[in-house]
């Protein structure tokens, strides 16, 4: 191979230097145009590439995170719910919490937000380079006990350990009996002041031991792991889902 060009790209592409190989004609044709210095071509070129791989990188949090759609602070009606405490919110965004291995819980009824703002919240720690994986605790439940049956508990769990945000959407929602309140708990456990997570529920934490089985030893084990570097932010008013209905009866 003697072409200089094909050379060129092969060593590129060997290198995984992708966007450079793209690019290169254009970026030295503009370069000799406009009369850039080698370091200023040089600099175009590496930008690009650490572009491209960020981009890239980005592209690869997100669909690890598994949303089940992508939401944002932006898009959230501050408007609606009767209470909330905005400026406690809009901290939470800092991300400060996600390296000292913090955790956020939504805690309101249905309708006002809290799983719109946990996606929102975790999709800005995959935009600042922080993985995560978004899920429910009775997904996490069903995935664990199907694993412990299969004797494989332990390979499954690390797939709950390894983001560095986990979501765990609708806690108390549904009861959940002793097998499947221990299976969160070693979640919980094993990710205390390693891994940062973000939890919703409607259940004030009085009433967690009703939620684990009427266990108030687990419940309280659990609010003690999640509390100790834990922020809540509550969540008052009436389903955003019936303002329409609402609205309509005021007509």
């Amino acid at each position: 191979m003697n072409n200089p060009d094909e050379r060129l790209r092969q060593y590129l592409k060997t290198m995984k230097l992708r966007f450079i190989r793209d690019h290169y004609p254009q970026v030295l044709e503009q370069a000799s145009r406009e009369q850039w210095s080698h370091l200023d071509l040089l600099l175009r070129l590496i930008e690009g590439e650490a572009q491209c791989r960020a981009d890239n990188a980005l592209r690869r949090r997100l669909k690890a995170a598994r949303f089940p759609a992508l939401k944002t602070l932006d898009t959230f009606d501050w408007s609606w719910p009767r209470e909330i405490n905005r400026p406690l919110v809009q901290d939470f965004f800092r991300l400060a919490w996600v390296p000292e291995h913090g955790n956020v819980i939504f805690l309101s009824g249905v309708g006002l937000g809290k799983t719109h703002l946990s996606i929102a919240l975790a999709y800005t720690a995959c935009l600042a380079g922080y993985s995560a994986l978004f899920t429910t605790a009775i997904e996490v439940i069903q995935t664990l006990a199907a694993a412990q049956a299969a004797h494989r508990l332990k390979a499954e769990i690390k797939k709950y350990l390894k983001p560095q945000v986990l979501v765990l959407d609708e806690i108390g929602y549904l009861p959940i009996d002793k097998q499947g309140a221990d299976l969160l708990f070693q979640v919980v456990s094993q990710r205390y002041e390693h891994g940062a997570m973000i939890l919703t529920t409607n259940q004030a934490p009085k009433y967690w031991a009703k939620v684990f089985n009427n266990d108030s030893t687990l419940a309280s084990a659990l609010l003690d792991r999640l509390l100790h570097h834990g922020h809540m932010a509550i969540i008052k008013g009436k389903s955003y889902r019936m303002k329409d209905r609402i609205a309509d009866e005021h007509e």
